[in-house]
């Protein structure tokens, strides 16, 4: 675990980066067409849970944070309209917030800002 502080303005700046940098990847994905159709629900899927993430005050305390991230994990589906699977958009959005939960517990990977993460 980081000796850091919690720090909510890092955390909000990097869930809206990682939302409108997934908007952008679903735009990439729509105008390739049916290929990329996998890649739009995996965009989907991380700026749906980047967005229901930065909602309220959770990020303002790392047990906030986390205790969203338990809340949404512990739902039975997330819903979207517009993507292609909803299986698999449901598989990548878990797969999102388990990444996330990692990131938050050791409170480490919010300053990384690339275009893609995995």
């Amino acid at each position: 675990m980081s000796d850091r502080e919690w720090d909510e303005a890092l955390v909000r700046a990097w869930l809206e980066h990682r939302a409108t940098s997934a908007r952008a990847e679903q735009d990439r994905a729509d105008r390739r067409g049916r290929e990329a159709e996998d890649d739009y629900d995996r965009a989907a899927a991380e700026e749906w849970a980047s967005a229901a993430l930065a909602m309220g005050d959770a990020a303002a305390t790392q047990a906030g944070f986390a205790a969203l991230i338990r809340a949404l994990t512990a739902q039975e589906e997330y819903v979207r309209p517009g993507v292609h699977d909803d299986r698999r958009f449901e598989r990548e959005v878990r797969g999102c917030l388990r990444r996330i939960a990692k990131m938050a517990k050791a409170n480490e990977g919010f300053e990384n800002r690339l275009r893609f993460q995995r």
